[in-house]
């Protein structure tokens, strides 16, 4: 039997104002405990089931499957399947502590059975469990088994892993989406020029978790001031419609800091646009 999936969230953590999610494209060995061969059957099954469907397989991940681990241990002792029980942290929390890399998706699938073949068998006639092994969005997973006499606590965590930005390339990525926006706005390319300060105020941002910060007030004293939070560089905010559609605009400066907070457990990246 199977308990219903969770559905998609918006991952230890990096230093402050380097940005350096890995995004996993390579076979992880995260088996740590005595059923690593049922983990391996059940990822070969997994990836079966997603050939078939014409999906993407899943990379196996070290981190996701430590909280997958961990989250089936809490389960046996508990005697009952759940996502999530009282006082332990939520999914994305979970994951963003054992991860290694920034997500903007993830899913659970938990399950009590006899073997790895019929697990897999019973998720795949759950609608909502079936819907996280096939979800082609799915590009990481975390497996965790525990025993129980002739029982298997399973756990599935899944994630959409992103790629692996430096700082220079978050902002070369956000600078992209400025020209193209004033392209579209059918206005005059803005010069570019990094200011000393940018990156330490959006870190301050990242610091607080919050948007509104001394060193942002300070900015805006001199220039028109975007802040924001995002998980894709490449696509400004909807607000940018208005802020990049004036004429007297002549330069624009780029400010990031990745880091993971309450607000984002697994990760964002934290903008801060001068315009002048």
């Amino acid at each position: 039997m199977a308990s219903p999936a969770a559905g998609p969230a918006p991952s230890g953590p990096p230093q402050e104002g380097k940005l350096h999610p890995v995004a996993a494209t390579a076979p992880d060995i995260p088996f740590i405990d005595d059923e690593f061969q049922t983990e391996q059957q059940l990822l070969s099954l997994a990836n079966q089931s997603r050939h078939q469907a014409g999906v993407p397989p899943l990379t196996l991940d070290a981190g996701l499957s430590r909280a997958a681990y961990q989250h089936a241990q809490i389960m046996l002792r508990a005697h009952q399947l759940s996502h999530q029980f009282q006082g332990e942290p939520s999914l994305p929390q979970r994951l963003g502590v054992s991860a290694r890399f920034l997500l903007d998706q993830e899913g659970e699938n938990v399950a009590l059975d006899y073997d790895a073949e019929h697990g897999h068998q019973h998720l795949m006639l759950s609608p909502p469990h079936r819907a996280n092994l096939l979800n082609p969005a799915y590009n990481v997973v975390g497996l965790g088994v525990v025993r129980s006499g002739d029982q298997l606590y399973i756990v599935q965590d899944f994630g959409h892993a992103l790629p692996n930005y430096s700082a220079t390339e978050v902002k070369d990525h956000v600078a992209g989406a400025v020209q193209q926006k004033r392209q579209q706005l059918r206005q005059a390319q803005l010069q570019r020029r990094d200011l000393q300060d940018a990156d330490s105020a959006a870190c301050s941002m990242a610091q607080a978790d919050k948007l509104g910060t001394l060193p942002i007030r300070r900015l805006a004293e001199h220039a028109t001031v975007l802040t924001y939070t995002s998980l894709h560089p490449e696509t400004l905010p909807s607000q940018a419609n208005h802020a990049f559609g004036s004429r007297n605009l002549h330069t624009f400066s780029v400010g990031a800091c990745y880091r993971r907070t309450e607000t984002y457990p697994t990760g964002a990246y934290w903008i801060v646009l001068s315009l002048q």
